[in-house]
């Protein structure tokens, strides 16, 4: 019986070793011509985005999982990315808020020339209220977001900062950045914020 239990450890490793000698190494400029000429028409402005930013190149080569040094340069890079509200208030009308989130128009190839402002797809990542029940779970829940945190203007301006640039909150989030990459504009983002910090939200009344 040991015998065979250290063949099969024996094979397991063989075969490992193998696997790893198989793996090739991936040129990165060929994968970024590859990705360029599969959009030969794509827009000016659309064609930007297969340009990766000093962010998104460090978050792809820690896959996710930057050393410290350079995650506090990606907050403090992206902090200064943030353009606040000139009148200083954070929250719009969660009604309109409800309504970007559930829409998820713009930013895809189909979308060009844009026909309408784009929406905020929050549903495809998280969960907000109770009456909708389809939403993705890549993001967490926001169930009663405003309420677990008391609707204080310190958590309400947070909410305005992770929103405009998810960055600034965790380094290389999967969250888009919303105001930082003109997806939203600064009206969208306070309604979004109001759908999560308004106490007459449906997030917050748990309906």
């Amino acid at each position: 019986m040991q015998k065979i239990s250290l063949l099969v450890g024996a094979l397991v490793i063989g075969i490992a070793a193998a696997q790893a000698q198989q793996k090739t190494h991936i040129d990165p400029v060929k994968v970024d011509a590859a990705i360029k000429a599969a959009f030969p028409t794509a827009p000016a402005d659309w064609a930007l985005r297969l340009t990766p930013d000093e962010t998104m190149k460090q978050c792809s080569a820690s896959h996710n999982d930057p050393a410290k040094n350079v995650a506090a340069a990606i907050v403090t890079r992206e902090k200064a990315s943030i353009e606040y509200p000139a009148d200083g208030n954070f929250i719009g009308d969660w009604k309109k808020g409800e309504a970007l989130a559930q829409n998820g128009y713009g930013m895809r190839f189909s979308d060009y020339p844009p026909a309408r402002p784009n929406g905020g797809n929050c549903y495809a990542c998280h969960q907000l209220t109770k009456k909708e029940v389809s939403y993705g779970t890549l993001g967490p829940s926001l169930l009663e977001y405003g309420k677990l945190r008391d609707f204080k203007p310190d958590a309400v301006k947070a909410t305005y900062e992770k929103i405009y640039n998810s960055h600034v909150a965790l380094p290389c989030s999967n969250m888009p950045r919303f105001g930082a990459n003109k997806i939203l504009t600064i009206d969208q983002i306070k309604d979004a914020v109001a759908l999560l910090m308004s106490p007459d939200s449906p997030v917050n009344k748990g309906q």
